[in-house]
């Protein structure tokens, strides 16, 4: 589904004509006097450029429309925040830090979900020793103790286990 609607945008990407540098001159004069007209245009008429950007940062763990709408969301900072100097490298570096700070978030959660899932498994993988041990089901306190972690940390762990189950069912 993204996959399509990311084809979709390219198509309407093709018909839109793109800034060369001396319209996004004018266009920056103009925004700069107050013309909202000038704003939008070259806001559009950047955003093959961006996409170009967006090309250079495919396949790193971001799906392509969610680079797209981080690289336009920086396009149109780029417009608002513009003060000078050239136009396309101002644009090309503001793209580039939100496509890598998309990236490095995207990598971050990932790995945040990885270590609860690792985390949940390890409970319950000593939960089921234990429970062998002793012939019934572990305390939180011996889980704790076992697990070398805080009863609370234990509790939070049991409490996304819980959470997860009750997301699971219908």
């Amino acid at each position: 589904m993204q996959e399509d609607l990311f084809q979709m945008y390219l198509g309407e990407l093709g018909r839109i004509e793109g800034c060369d540098e001396a319209e996004n001159h004018r266009l920056l004069r103009q925004w700069s006097a107050g013309d909202r007209t000038a704003r939008n245009r070259l806001i559009e008429g950047n955003l093959k450029t961006v996409l170009e950007e967006v090309q250079n940062y495919l396949g790193r763990g971001v799906p392509a429309g969610d680079l797209v709408q981080e690289a336009n969301m920086a396009l149109v900072v780029a417009v608002e925040t513009y003060e000078g100097g050239d136009f396309g490298e101002f644009l090309r570096a503001r793209v580039r830090e939100a496509l890598l700070a998309a990236i490095k978030e995207q990598s971050m959660e990932q790995e945040t979900a990885q270590n609860v899932a690792d985390r949940v498994n390890r409970l319950s993988d000593v939960s089921q020793e234990l429970a062998g041990e002793l012939g019934r089901e572990a305390t939180v306190e011996e889980l704790a103790r076992r697990m070398e972690l805080p009863q609370e940390e234990i509790r939070d762990i049991m409490k996304i286990t819980l959470d997860a189950m009750s997301v699971a069912e219908p």
